[in-house]
């Protein structure tokens, strides 16, 4: 059997690849992430999911390894992760009440190629006040996310609904991944 190397270091990035595999080693890809100037909103995953995976597959060359990266665009605008309160509080703000896009893209390497794919989810946020998303940035939860939520957590309470698939939202659009990599086996 394939091992898998998730190359991540997301808490919520493992959990959901110990569902495609009980052979998985997760490892932190030790990368710069960078946006080369002129790169559309919609690309940028899949080229930090392709930096990590590449990087990591160095040292595991016979193994598979998995890279990942999740955006979240309204309209144009690309919502990453937030650097402090404030910016937290302006990405929610400008989430609320809309619709917005959930990106993630997967790149995995196997036997020196790279296959790519990514999956896009649509989420609409309730309306919310000013005091909700205080409260929620109190907690911490938003700090680390794309877009400033996390939908496993209380960031769900801001959830009108969805189109397309939850899991990708959290990080990790795992049934799609199993298939690729079934795929990618043969």
């Amino acid at each position: 059997m394939v091992k898998l190397i998730l190359a991540s270091k997301s808490p919520r990035r493992r959990e959901l690849i110990e569902v495609v595999s009980d052979n998985v080693l997760c490892v932190s890809a030790e990368v710069e992430e960078y946006i080369p100037e002129g790169m559309r909103p919609q690309e940028i995953p899949s080229h930090l999911a392709k930096l990590k995976a590449e990087s990591v597959a160095k040292s595991y060359p016979e193994d598979m390894v998995i890279g990942s990266d999740t955006v979240v665009i309204l309209g144009d605008k690309l919502l990453l992760k937030p650097t402090n309160e404030t910016d937290a509080f302006v990405k929610l703000r400008s989430l609320s009440g809309k619709t917005h896009k959930v990106i993630t893209a997967c790149a995995i390497v196997y036997r020196g190629e790279t296959h790519s794919f990514y999956s896009e989810t649509e989420v609409e946020f309730y309306e919310l006040s000013d005091e909700e998303i205080s409260e929620y940035i109190k907690t911490g939860e938003p700090m680390d996310k794309a877009g400033a939520y996390g939908i496993q957590g209380r960031g769900s309470l801001f959830v009108k609904g969805i189109k397309g698939d939850y899991f990708n939202v959290v990080g990790l659009p795992i049934a799609e991944l199993k298939r690729k990599i079934n795929e990618i086996l043969g």
